[in-house]
């Protein structure tokens, strides 16, 4: 499968999910535990990747698994990042409004550029920097309201704990996905099997976090398990499928493709949010919203396009030598 029709596929899937998280609240509130869906997720995608790691071994008995310690000690790592990483999440709110804290978190896509080139050793061109700073400024622009509003004036009168929480979660986010990427090609190991210990992994913090939940409210409302399910409606489900086929979607990016084609295709899922809001909420569109499609959508020509499509390549010159050659085969020719 061509990587550009999974990342189209992971940018429809993404802008969905926002939509349904919505439509699965009832009277702007969740009548089911939100914790209990990550952890869903995960059994869903731990789920699906066994089974294709069980068809893969039945059509291929010499498909390759790393089993030593030293290889599977390396899995857990992404789930403590985004562990920390949804700590500081929590943290930063605390400092800033959430119209501040969304446009720091596209910070991520320019530290997610850094630590490509610094972990991974990927060099990029001068062009596909500039396009990845591109992004990051049609992303913010898009999701800057008009001035005079309070919501703009607030962007700048948070407290400098609120910026540098910010910056470090954006370049939490960024570690996990180079990370991640890095886990996936460092052999030719599985996918499946890849997805199966990363899943495994991700299902025991899920865990661990709704133990934490119960035992910090004092098991108020009883033990997770068993109000696992309580208030789930099929939209609730659905946001349930749609997190665990955008896990394993992204997964796929990181062993064919890369961190970069995976930041596009979620920033291109929220401007088409924005969009498709227009339409089924209250959204109202608005200039800047315009402007950053616009700069997104010349920031996705110059990464991927080729040079040449860019600038103006100079024609090569021939050499003198070569244009007598020319000459004397063509007056040969017409003798």
């Amino acid at each position: 499968m061509q990587w550009y029709l999974v990342a189209a596929l992971l940018t429809v899937l993404t802008s969905s999910q926002g939509i349904l998280t919505t439509l699965s609240q009832s009277n702007g509130k969740y009548k089911y535990d939100y914790a209990t869906v990550p952890f869903l997720a995960e059994v869903f995608k731990l789920i699906v990747s066994c089974l294709l790691l069980w068809r893969e071994c039945r059509i291929s008995p010499s498909v390759r698994m790393t089993t030593d310690w030293k290889s599977v000690r390396l899995y857990p790592i992404p789930s403590v990042i985004y562990l920390i990483h949804n700590n500081v999440q929590f943290a930063t709110l605390v400092y800033v409004d959430t119209s501040t804290y969304q446009i720091l978190g596209n910070l991520k896509i320019v530290t997610t550029g850094i630590l490509f080139r610094l972990f991974l050793r990927k060099k990029l061109s001068n062009i596909q920097w500039i396009a990845i700073v591109l992004l990051a400024v049609g992303t913010t622009t898009s999701q800057v309201k008009g001035c005079g509003e309070a919501s703009c004036d607030s962007l700048f009168s948070a407290p400098i704990q609120g910026y540098m929480l910010g910056i470090l979660s954006a370049c939490m986010s960024a570690l996990a996905g180079v990370y991640t990427e890095y886990l996936m090609k460092k052999n030719n190991d599985s996918l499946y099997w890849q997805n199966v210990q990363l899943y495994t992994f991700g299902v025991i913090f899920n865990i661990a976090r709704l133990l934490f939940d119960d035992f910090r409210g004092g098991f108020e409302n009883g033990p997770w398990w068993q109000r696992l399910f309580n208030g789930y409606s099929l939209t609730t489900w659905l946001v349930v499928l749609n997190l665990g086929s955008t896990g394993l979607l992204v997964s796929w990016l990181m062993k064919y493709a890369d961190n970069i084609v995976k930041v596009y295709s979620t920033s291109m899922a929220m401007l088409l949010t924005m969009v498709l809001s227009v339409y089924l909420f209250t959204f109202k569109p608005t200039l800047q919203l315009f402007l950053g499609i616009i700069i997104c959508m010349m920031s996705l020509h110059m990464y991927f396009a080729p040079p040449n499509m860019l600038v103006d390549l100079p024609l090569p010159v021939k050499s003198t030598t070569e244009s007598l050659k020319e000459v004397s085969v063509e007056r040969k020719s017409d003798s």
